[in-house]
C-alpha cells in the first residue's frame, strides 16, 4: 500500500515499486485510480490501445496467470468491470486502472436490478446507466472492491474454504505482489479501516441474530405492530458483511504493508508522525517512508541551493526520527523531469536501492512484500498479548495484569508519535473509542475488561496506557471481599 502526502509522487513511487517488483521475476498487479494518459504515460504505454481484453495467456513457464486463474475470477472478467491489462514495456506487470465512475454506474444499475419488484410495485423509471452521475465516496468503494478482487486472486489455497468464500473469491493465486497506489493522507490510511468500520455499523444496524424464523414473520408482526425487517435486509447484510471481511483480511494479513511517501519540507516530519501513529492506531505495519525528489546539492545556483538546503534541513528531521523508530528511510533524487518510461522506474528503484522479495524466494506465491534497502533498521517489534493472561482476546495492544501490586489492569496501546494534545479517549459501553489527530478506531474491550473501570489514562513512550478497576459489582469474587 503506497500513500503519503498529498503531491508528494505517490502514484510514481507505486509503480516504481512495481517495475522493480516484476523486473526481479515476481508477478506483480498495479493497482491505481489515477487518469489513463498519466499511467501510460508514466509506464511507456503512450500511443498503444488497450494491451489485452483481459488477464492474457502466456506461454508455459512465463509466470503469467493462465486461463484457469480467469476463469475462477468472475469478478475481474465481468463484462461491466475492467480487467488487469499487461504492460508491453514491462514483462511481468499488469495494471488495473480503477475507473469509479465506471464502477459507481454498474453498481447502481446492478442495485435497481435487485429492487426491481419494488420498484415496480411503487411504479418508479430506473435510471439507465448514461445518465447516472458518480456520486462523492464512490472511489473509495471503487478501490476496496478493486482490492477484494486482487486479494482474492493473489491468495493461495488453503486460505478459507469454499463455502466460506464470498462471490468472487479463488483459490488459485493469480499474482506474487500486488501494489496498491492509495488515496494521499489521512483520507487513504482511513479508507484501509473503513472495512472493519462498516462491519461494526452493520452489526449494530441490521443484527444477524434478531432475525426470525420466515414463517414466524407474519405473526411477530402482528403482534408487535409494526412490519418485520424483510429477509432481503438480512441477506445483503450478510453478503456485504462478508465481501468486508475480505478486504479486512487483506488489509490486515502479515504480508501486506504501507509505504508513505513524502517531500521534505517544515511539515514533513509532523505529518509522518501523525500518520505512523494512525497506522499503528489501525495496527498496520510501516514498512519504509520515501523521501521523494530530493534536489542535488552544493549547486552554484543561489535560488536552487537554497531550496536544496531547505529541503536537507527537513531531510535530517526525518532521518532522526526515522531512526529512532527504526523506520527505513529511502532517498530518492530529483530525475530534473517528471518520470517517463520504465527506465526512469527502475532508476528510482534503484536509486533506493530498493528490493522486493517474497517470504519464499522468487516463486513464492503469497506472503511476498516490499521491502526496503538491505542495510536498514527492521521495523520496531509489535507488542503481542501475553500467553493465558488476561490480554488473550485482545485485537490490539497487550493487557498487562497488575492486580496483586495495586489491583489494575492496564491496557497497552503503541501510538508512537502521538501527542495529548491530538489523542481522544472514550469509553461507551464494552467499547474504547481512541483517535490519534484525523484517525480513529473503535476497540471492542477484552472481555476481562468489561468487567472494570476506567481509572486512568497516561501516554509515554509511544504507548497509551489505559487503567482499569474492577467494578465491585461485576468483578468475580468481589461479593466475598475481593481478590
Amino acid at each position: 500500500m503506497v500513500t503519503g502526502a498529498g503531491g508528494a509522487g505517490r502514484t510514481t513511487v507505486a509503480a516504481a515499486t512495481a517495475c522493480a517488483a516484476a523486473g526481479q521475476g515476481h508477478r506483480t498487479l498495479l493497482l491505481s485510480a489515477e487518469s489513463a494518459p498519466r499511467l501510460a504515460a508514466l509506464l511507456g504505454a503512450e500511443g498503444e490501445g488497450s494491451t489485452s481484453t483481459g488477464v492474457p495467456n502466456a506461454a508455459p513457464g512465463s509466470g503469467a496467470p493462465d486461463a484457469a486463474s480467469r476463469s475462477a475470477a468472475p469478478d475481474a472478467a465481468s463484462s461491466h468491470r475492467r480487467a488487469p491489462e499487461q504492460v508491453a514495456a514491462v514483462p511481468g506487470l499488469w495494471l488495473l486502472r480503477i475507473d469509479s465512475g465506471e464502477e459507481f454506474r454498474a453498481q447502481a444499475v446492478e442495485l435497481q436490478q435487485r429492487g426491481k419488484a419494488a420498484l415496480d410495485l411503487l411504479g418508479a423509471a430506473p435510471l439507465d446507466e448514461d445518465e447516472l452521475t458518480e456520486l462523492p465516496g464512490a472511489g473509495a468503494f471503487a478501490l476496496l472492491r478493486a482490492l477484494r478482487t486482487a486479494h482474492a486472486t493473489a491468495e493461495p489455497d488453503g486460505g478459507a474454504g469454499d463455502a466460506e468464500r464470498p462471490e468472487g473469491s479463488v483459490g488459485e493465486s493469480a499474482w506474487d505482489i500486488v501494489v496498491v497506489d492509495m488515496p494521499p493522507t489521512p483520507d487513504g490510511l482511513n479508507l484501509l479501516a473503513l472495512p472493519e468500520q462498516l462491519r461494526r455499523y452493520l452489526r449494530r444496524l441490521v443484527p444477524h441474530e434478531r432475525q426470525a424464523a420466515r414463517a414466524l414473520r407474519p405473526v411477530l408482526a402482528q403482534l408487535a405492530g409494526v412490519p418485520m425487517p424483510e429477509q432481503w435486509l438480512y441477506d445483503a447484510s450478510t453478503r456485504w458483511s462478508a465481501e468486508l471481511a475480505e478486504v479486512q483480511r487483506a488489509v490486515e494479513s502479515p504480508a501486506t504493508v504501507v509505504r508513505l511517501v513524502t517531500e521534505p519540507g517544515p511539515l514533513a516530519a509532523g505529518a509522518l508522525r501523525t500518520a505512523g501513529a494512525g497506522l499503528r492506531l489501525h495496527g498496520l505495519e510501516l514498512e519504509s517512508v520515501v523521501a521523494n525528489r530530493l534536489l542535488p546539492v552544493g549547486s552554484a545556483d543561489a535560488w536552487l541551493a537554497g531550496l536544496a538546503g531547505q529541503q536537507q534541513a527537513a531531510l535530517k528531521e526525518l532521518r532522526e526520527k526515522c531512526e529512532a523508530e527504526s523506520i527505513p528511510l529511502c532517498e530518492l533524487p530529483h530525475l530534473g523531469r517528471d518520470p517517463r518510461g520504465p527506465e526512469d522506474l527502475v532508476a528510482l528503484a534503484n536509486a533506493a536501492r530498493t528490493a522486493v522479495t517474497g517470504a519464499a524466494g522468487p516463486g513464492a506465491r503469497s506472503g511476498a512484500r516490499a521491502t526496503a534497502p538491505t542495510d536498514a533498521a527492521p521495523a520496531a517489534p509489535v507488542p503481542q498479548p501475553r500467553e493465558g493472561g488476561p490480554g488473550t482476546d485482545v485485537a490490539h495492544g497487550w493487557v498487562e495484569d497488575r492486580l496483586t501490586e495495586d489491583g489494575k489492569l492496564v491496557w497497552h496501546l503503541p501510538l508512537p508519535g502521538a501527542t495529548r494534545e491530538e489523542l481522544e479517549l472514550v469509553r461507551r459501553g464494552d467499547e474504547l473509542t481512541v483517535g490519534v489527530g484525523p484517525y480513529r478506531r473503535v476497540l471492542a474491550l477484552p472481555s476481562a475488561l468489561r468487567r472494570c473501570r476506567v481509572s486512568g489514562a497516561a501516554l509515554n513512550g509511544g504507548a497509551l496506557r489505559v487503567r482499569f478497576t474492577p467494578d465491585p459489582g461485576l468483578w468475580p469474587g468481589s461479593g466475598d471481599g475481593g481478590q
